[in-house]
């Protein structure tokens, strides 16, 4: 493997505006590859938005999803991918030939479609069917991974991607600033962000606190490390629907330490060199090859029904009623 140069960006979508949404991935897509970037990441429902999905109707859904590869909005991201020559990754909803519906997230590059995930564990709408499997794909000698947002939280799905042979894994999101039953969690007040630049102090420390990135630095480095891999994070900034959301897209190396991020309000990427040798020199590397799977291999793989609760969710749903 070669050393790779990523860009995670961050950007403001607007629900259900494709050609918009688009039209910034290929700004900043292409201003990623005229800086040098081999790779360019998005965060979950990019291409779509996301949060509005929480209102709509199978019917509503099944006119935002496409079918992938052949989808206009798959079609449109390899143009760029191939005038621009980056791949890019970017996040949608899906629908089958049979009118099912899932949360998909795409790897493009100039000859067409390179991978597809769909979502482990989706929920923002109910009409949407969890995927059923992980993703190993390669982008220039790198063996890649995805998982979307929630995903992440289940730290199987990490080690699992990783033991399938994944050095990066991108972690598109759309999250933080959100209620939750962790001390100091709640929304952000969209007047904050209105008034950003008159008082971009007060934004900030919302954004930076236990709403937003000090949360995050509680477990997102811990996957990284624990796991030696490179995890790509990409997250939206300003309004999406109703909710704010706080951006700082960066990348983190299997160190666990943070070596780039976005630190403005603005439609942005920060980019990084990733490097092999850290995949080998870091603990987690030593740790897995330390692994005893036989004393808890049947106590993993025992019989377990999967519940799935998001608290800012439901809360949503109670205050309408």
């Amino acid at each position: 493997m070669k050393n790779l140069k990523i860009a995670t960006a961050q950007f403001e979508n607007k629900s259900g505006d494709k050609n918009y949404n688009l039209s910034v991935i290929e700004k900043l897509s292409q201003k990623a590859a005229s800086e040098g970037c081999d790779v360019i990441a998005f965060h979950e429902c990019s291409i779509t938005g996301y949060t509005f999905a929480r209102h709509l109707s199978k019917e509503q859904m099944l006119s935002q999803a496409e079918v992938i590869p052949n989808g206009e909005s798959v079609l449109k991201l390899t143009e760029i991918a191939k005038k621009n020559d980056i791949v890019i990754l970017a996040g949608l909803f899906e629908k089958d030939e049979n009118d099912n519906l899932f949360k998909a997230y795409v790897c493009v590059d100039k000859n067409g479609l390179v991978a597809k995930y769909r979502k482990l564990h989706p929920f923002i709408n109910p009409y949407l069917t969890p995927g059923d499997s992980y993703c190993i794909f390669e982008i220039k000698g790198w063996k890649c991974g995805i998982l979307i947002c929630y995903d992440n939280n289940i730290i199987e799905n990490v080690r699992a991607t990783t033991l399938l042979g994944a050095d990066i894994i991108f972690m598109p999101h759309v999250t933080m600033c959100t209620p939750s039953t962790r001390p100091g969690a709640g929304f952000v007040a969209p007047e904050l962000w209105e008034n950003r630049e008159a008082d971009p102090t007060s934004l900030r420390l919302e954004f930076d606190g236990m709403k937003g990135r000090d949360w995050l630095m509680k477990w997102l480095p811990a996957r990284a490390y624990d796991n030696a891999i490179y995890a790509v994070f990409s997250n939206p900034i300003g309004m999406d629907d109703d909710q704010l959301k706080n951006g700082c897209s960066m990348i983190i190396d299997p160190f666990g330490d943070v070596i780039t991020e976005c630190r403005s309000f603005d439609d942005s990427f920060a980019t990084a060199i990733i490097t092999p040798e850290k995949c080998i020199q870091a603990g987690g590397n030593r740790y897995i090859k330390a692994r005893r799977p036989e004393l808890y291999r049947d106590i993993i793989g025992q019989e377990h029904k999967s519940e799935q609760n998001v608290v800012w969710l439901n809360t949503d749903e109670k205050s309408k009623n």
